[in-house]
């Protein structure tokens, strides 16, 4: 039997072999690190038997399929202490994620002490340093094993298993676990956890299952690395927007008003007025035409468009198909709006391509497991455009969006922080999806080559696509780990003929325009608490609801500082005067915490020699200069849309 190493060298033996086994013919140390197998690209369990002429990859923690078996043997453990502290829990399900793990139960939340009671009992279990040892059962004796053991939510991914699936379980000890694995080979593996915290979860996702407890934990092999990721996820807390955009009073959220149904305040209306008028404007200058149209509109356009059809579960419908004579819904997109805008007059091919952009208010109704702060809501408001565009300009309008929303993306500073998608349909579901397979392999294709000629590195998977269409999504993740899209770009060669949309030819015939349905910036909801996460609250100073703050450092010079104040906000910038009784070194704290990028004191010298004293988060103290100076230099900095690096202590 020959194994090819990852390193290509070549291992002879005569017998067939587990993995572990392997591992410890090439190295005792090797095999102490080994967390799963990898034959011929599939991960394995360490007990898989090797038979054949292979190719065997021994994974470690250092490889994320090795990380994945360390940390799902640690929710193992989390759920043997769980059932031994709390013997009435059912147990749901227990992955490894990015950040570590969590297990679902069906028991009453969790404290923080109870928390700590659960992970004293999972270093107990470690310590024991049980094996874990796997086996399989025919489907019947499967689910009897579980229904005898009281675990309901075992039996149900059981039933719904495949029929030809092999059902495998884990023991270690006296616990064992419905499983695939792969895992660990004993407890004792595990040398560092921390259990994070609990949060309510619903049963596969679903509002209408029950609410369960979800416990997030991690695991490392070291506890220097452990510390250091505890010290991370403390700034991920500091960072998270959803806790310092209410700090920051740029949002809210009311439980009479609605879940998903976020308030911004007057910080985050600033934040997001100069963000819209930028994208309006660079959009205009590309050659966009600008549109507005109804919040809401009859079930029959979305009949048309295909949305009743494919998206209804997603929109709120106004009305009921079986008693009313109209039914009409709220917008979950604008391009059946905007097709309607196209269609008012014929147009020639000389017209197109014609680019319509829209900021638009949308409404989708997300599942209130979905929500969160601002990047899952229930009604946004998105920088939306279609163009119509002739088949022979469709590769190049395509490459111009993309450049739109890269150009975008850098300006913000947050191109370094984005993966690119090209998500396409599912041939096994076809019924999901409008047009035939040739259309929906040459509009990948295209899409394909583009990205490919732009140099954009991207993935590929399969079933994201829109129900017309491949698209390019762009995705980013935010401090814990989740991944979200924020920008798309559609290919649509499909639409067209649904609404009989069409252009004259050069030789006079009627012929379908393709779409592109895109996005400049995204949504701005989830491009505001992305930026909020980004810069930490910190935003470059063009973006932030109050560039600069003036300090007279005593009532006698209220008056200078309003005399600076009205210049400052003549030259457009957002200012305020600090006119509270206090110490100026008080002032000058509040205004850090408040963080606004430049502060100006004022005093005698000031007044008289018409100067203020620079404070930035940038340099820290910068000396007086005379106000005509800071002025030209703010508005350089505003202007240039400038990310200055914060380097002055906050």
């Amino acid at each position: 039997m020959k194994i090819t190493l990852k390193d290509g060298s070549v291992k002879l033996f005569d017998n067939p072999m587990s993995v572990i086994d392997i591992a410890k013919d090439i190295s005792e140390g090797l095999a102490r690190m080994a967390c799963a197998g990898e034959i011929n690209g599939k991960v394995v369990d360490l007990r898989t038997i090797v038979s054949e002429d292979c190719e065997l990859n021994i994974l470690t923690f250092h490889d994320e399929a090795g990380k994945a078996a360390y940390r799902h043997t640690a929710s193992h453990v989390l759920a043997e202490a769980v059932k031994r502290l709390y013997p009435e829990t059912k147990l749901a399900i227990g992955p490894a994620i990015d950040t570590g793990f969590y297990y679902d139960f069906d028991v009453e939340p969790f404290d923080r002490d109870a928390l700590d009671k659960i992970e004293k009992e999972m270093k107990k279990i470690i310590k024991e340093g049980a094996e874990l040892e796997r086996f399989t059962l025919p489907r019947e004796e499967a689910v009897k094993f579980m229904e005898d053991k009281g675990e309901p939510y075992k039996v149900e991914l059981i039933c719904d298993l495949p029929e030809d699936a092999e059902i495998s379980f884990y023991r270690q000890g006296d616990f064992v676990d419905l499983c695939a694995g792969p895992h660990l080979m004993s407890t004792k593996g595990i040398k560092a956890i921390k259990l994070i915290s609990s949060s309510g979860a619903y049963w596969r996702g679903s509002e209408k299952n029950k609410m369960l407890t979800r416990v997030y934990g991690t695991a490392y092999t070291k506890n220097a690395d452990l510390e250091e990721y505890l010290v991370h996820l403390e700034d991920i807390k500091k960072r998270d927007h959803n806790k310092l955009g209410r700090e920051m009073e740029i949002f809210t959220t009311v439980d009479v008003i609605g879940q998903g149904l976020p308030l911004l305040m007057p910080n985050g209306v600033k934040i997001v007025q100069t963000l819209q008028r930028w994208i309006e404007d660079e959009e205009e200058k590309r050659g966009y035409v600008r549109t507005k149209t109804p919040f809401m509109a009859k079930s029959d356009l979305y009949k048309i468009s295909g949305h009743w059809d494919h998206y209804k579960e997603g929109m709120f419908v106004l009305g009921d198909e079986e008693k009313d004579k109209e039914v009409y819904a709220l917008r979950p997109m604008t391009c059946p709006f905007q097709y309607y805008v196209y269609k008012a007059s014929q147009k020639s091919y000389r017209d197109l391509p014609l680019r319509y952009g829209e900021t638009s208010t949308l409404f989708r109704n997300e599942d209130s497991g979905e929500m969160h702060g601002l990047t899952r809501v229930r009604q946004f408001t998105i920088s939306e455009g279609h163009l119509i565009v002739r088949p022979d300009q469709m590769d190049e309008e395509f490459k111009s969006c993309l450049d739109l929303a890269r150009y975008c993306l850098k300006t913000l500073g947050l191109d370094e922080d984005v993966t690119y998608r090209l998500s396409k349909w599912d041939p096994d579901n076809k019924e999901k999806y409008i047009g035939t397979e040739e259309i929906w392999e040459e509009t990948q294709g295209r899409i394909r080559n583009v990205l490919t000629e732009l140099g954009i590195p991207f993935t590929e998977e399969e079933g994201e696509a829109a129900f017309y269409g491949p698209k390019v999504d762009i995705q980013a993740k935010n401090v814990y780990g989740k991944e979200d899209t924020m920008i798309t770009i559609q290919w649509d060669a499909i639409i067209a003929e649904q609404f009989d949309m069409y252009y004259i030819d050069q030789n006079g015939e009627k012929v379908r325009p393709y779409i592109i349905h895109r996005t400049s910036i995204g949504c701005y909801e989830r491009t505001l608490a992305w930026l909020i996460e980004k810069y930490a609250g910190l935003f470059p100073t063009w973006l932030c609801p109050e560039q600069v703050r003036v300090l007279p450092i005593s009532e006698k010079y209220h008056e200078y500082a309003k005399n600076v104040e009205r210049e400052l906000m003549n030259s457009g910038i957002r200012c305020s005067v600090d006119e509270r009784a206090e110490k100026i070194g008080y002032k000058i704290r509040e205004t850090r915490l408040d963080r606004v990028p430049y502060m100006l004191v004022v005093g005698q010298k000031e007044e008289e020699e018409s100067l203020v004293s620079v404070r930035s988060r940038y340099l820290g103290d910068e000396g007086q200069k005379p106000l005509d100076t800071f002025i030209n230099d703010i508005c350089k900095e505003i202007r240039t849309k400038e990310i200055k690096k914060v380097e002055a202590e906050q």
